[in-house]
Parts: structure tokens; sequence; C-alpha cells
């Protein structure tokens, strides 16, 4: 019977000079690394179409090629892959330019095969873990909140997390979706299993199937090994569906039926296994309109979602902003021994101000740019890098919106201001029954 490789993580080299893709290749093989080895940007780009990587190290010139145009096409079609820039240019701007870009990390050459060896390991274990405790209690930095709309969720999670039903979690790109996906599992009764991540944009039902399922040997064209699928990994744990909006429709079915009876077969092979998975799944696109173009089943709707959570965006929760920032910010200047330790009054003022389309996400990578660039101890509002096209303008008597808008931000305006609702509501002149009706409403 044909050995099942596991994997320790699968990692894309591109550099233009053969003899490094060579060395770089067998160094992190022999770690126990899957890796695909190209010398052009085309040939990543066409890679990540077909699998799915857990990091990239990208030559920063590729020919006529810029490393940092690839990596700003990578950050598009593969947002859950870190990237880490290698180049024999080491000037302190080109660095800048690239963590701006989305790079996780920086790489000089010559590097030894002990520092690649570093940094791999040191981003896949950042890759798994992607927000550190915050706290001697416990709780995710992203997911501290003194938000009413957000506590509400996370005790709602809280709740749900020590029972086996399926999880769907809604809520704008950067949110958090993930790291209340990676809560619930810790919450849960499975936290010594894995928590196993699958990215579902940007493949094929057929690769998708063999990534979900796993394949034996020779199931199709370089399917050298028999090879284990996320599912039969997350056995015992979680199974966490990301982006579940962008999963294959011709694939439905067979997620469906796994769903409910936790049976699969890998591709190219008729054995029927079993998994005991539970599913927590994410998007941040409307799941029912799809069911109604005919994009989604809805028999896997119904099956995804037994327990629905939505995330508010970080423009309806902005008194956590500042604890958040700070927190990144100690973080960072931890992670990369960097002096900043404090936020300017301008600075605060800046991040209350800012629209933050990004949410958390946004707010995580421009304190992560601000740290890394800022020379002193105090991070000034010339750091943070946020321009006035950013800032959000509070809507006011006069404007030009409806009376239904406006009533919208000054409600989310006294909640967010008040400790229960019952202040909110006195605040409003109105009883809590009413308050309540429209907050349900607004979607508050």
């Amino acid at each position: 019977m044909d050995a099942v490789v596991a994997d320790k993580g699968r990692i894309l080299l591109v550099d233009d000079e053969a003899a490094i893709l060579r060395t770089f290749r067998y160094c992190l093989e022999d770690e126990g690394y899957r890796v695909a080895a190209v010398s052009s940007a085309a040939q990543a780009l066409a890679a990540l179409q077909q699998q799915v990587f857990d990091l990239c190290f990208l030559d920063l010139r590729l020919g006529d090629d810029s490393g940092l145009d690839v990596l700003a096409q990578m950050r598009r079609e593969a947002p859950w892959m870190r990237v880490v820039i290698v180049t024999a240019h080491s000037a302190v701007d080109t660095a800048v330019d690239a963590i701006q870009g989305g790079a996780a990390d920086y790489l000089v050459k010559p590097c030894g095969p002990e520092q690649l060896r570093e940094s791999a390991a040191r981003q896949l274990q950042l890759r798994g873990d992607t927000a550190a405790l915050a706290d001697g209690g416990g709780e995710r930095a992203d997911l501290q909140s003194a938000s009413p709309a957000m506590m509400a969720v996370l005790e709602t999670a809280r709740q749900v997390a020590g029972t086996d039903a399926s999880v769907l979690v809604l809520g704008e790109s950067g949110t958090g979706k993930g790291e209340l996906a990676r809560a619930i599992h810790d919450w849960s009764r499975r936290a010594k299993g894995a928590l196993v991540t699958i990215n579902c944009p940007s493949l094929s039902a057929d690769l998708m199937e063999s990534e979900l399922f796993g394949h034996a040997r020779g199931a199709f064209t370089g399917a050298t090994d028999s090879t284990a699928g996320r599912v039969t990994q997350a056995d015992g744990g979680t199974l966490f569906l990301d982006e579940i909006g962008d999963f294959p429709l011709p694939l439905q079915p067979k997620l469906l039926r796994f769903i409910q009876d936790r049976e699969y077969e890998r591709v190219g092979d008729p054995v029927t296994r079993q998994a005991d998975v539970r599913i927590v799944a994410a998007t941040n696109r409307d799941l029912p309109a799809m069911v109604e173009d005919g994009s989604f089943r809805e028999d896997l709707l119904y099956r995804l979602n037994v327990i629905t959570l939505t995330l508010p965006p970080l423009r309806e929760r902005r008194e956590d902003i500042p604890g958040m920032a700070e927190r990144f910010l100690a973080r960072f200047a931890e992670e990369y021994e960097r002096p900043a330790r404090v936020f300017s009054q301008a600075a605060r003022e800046a991040l209350q101000a800012h629209a933050w389309p990004g949410n958390v996400r946004e707010l995580r990578n421009v304190i992560e740019r601000a740290c890394i660039v800022c020379p002193e101890e105090e991070l000034t509002e010339t750091h943070l890098g946020l321009d006035e096209a950013g800032r959000e303008a509070a809507p006011r008597v006069g404007a030009e919106l409806s009376l239904e808008a406006l009533e919208k931000a000054h409600i989310a305006a006294v909640l967010a201001a008040s400790d229960t609702l019952e202040q909110a509501a006195a605040t409003l002149g109105i009883d809590v029954s009413t308050l309540y009706r429209k907050r349900k409403h607004f979607g508050l």
C-alpha cells in the first residue's frame, strides 16, 4: 500500500537564478517541506492557480519583472500565503517597500541554509497562529472588545464552541472571521486536535477535491504519491472552510455529503473513509443571494448555518480601535525589535478618523508598517501613512443623506458610547423594546 505523505508545509520558490533555486529547494525538502520551484513571474502566478501554498520565497528581481509587482498580484491571488522577499539589495527603503506591499519578512542574499530554514519555520508557525494571545487572560488581541455588538458575538461563540454544531461566520473582509474560527476551536473540546484551514478561492473543482479529500497515487498526472487531504488532517479537530462562497459549485454535493455523513473518498480511490470533523465556514459574500442565482446550493447553506455569527466592521466598533492599536504596536515592537512604544495624540486622532475599509486586517497592517519605519519611541501620524481620503466623514445634520441613514448613524454612535441598552434608550428618548427593534432593523 502506498504511504500517505503528510504536509509539513507547502512552499513556492521564485528566483531566476537556477543555482539558488536548486540550493533552496534541496535545503527545504530536506526539512520535510513540499517545494515547488519556478523561475519567472508568469510561472509563479500559474503555480498559484494550480496549488495551495503556505509560504513563498520571492526574489525581488526576476529578469525584467519586479518582485514587488509580483508580490502585489500574489496578495490578490493568495492572500493567506505568507511571502518572504529575497534579494541581494539590502537597502532599507527596499525592505520598507516590501513590507508595505504585504511581505511578511525580508532576506538578503547570500543567506545560509540555517537562516532559510529558520525563516521558513517561523513564517509557517506565524501562519498557523496569526493572532498571538493578547495577555494572561487568554483572549486574542483581534477579539478583545468593548463593543456591545462584538461582545454579543463572542458570548454566542463561547456558548456554541462546546457543541459540534456547524458554524457560519459572516462579515466583511478583514473583520477577523479566521480569528473567531480559531477561537471557537480553542474553546471547544476539540482544542487538542488540529484546526485545519482550506482556502476556497482560486482552485478548480478538481484541484479542490484533491486538496480537501486527498488523492491516490496515479489518480492524475503528477500524482506520484498518495496524499492525505485536509479532511484527514482535521480528524478529531476542526475544519475551517475560509471564503466558502467561492467553493466550486460542482463539488458542493460532495461537501454536503461529507457534512451530513462524515464520509468521503479520495480522488482515484474507491474506499469510503470517515472523519470526525467539526465544520466552521466563513464568507463575506451574500449566500442567500447566491442561492437565488443558482451559484450556491440551498441544502448546503442549511447545513452550514446551524449557527450564524456576524462580525461587525471596525467602523462600527470604534471604541475598540485604541486598545487594538496599542496591542498590535506592543506585539510588533517586540517582534521586530523596534523602539516605538506609544502613539502621539495626532496619531490617535488619525486612527479614530480613518474609515478602515479593510477592517482589523488593515489596522494590523498599518500598525505593523508604522512600527517598522518609526525610528523613535513615539509613533506619529506621519508614520501611519493614512491620507485624508481615508478619513470617514461622520453624518451631519443638513448633509445629503436620508433620515434613515442619519438615524442609523446616531443610534450606532449612542450605542457605542453607552454601557447598557437601557442607558442608550434613555439617551435616545425611546423604550428598550423600540431600541431593540431599531437595532435589528439597521443591523447594529
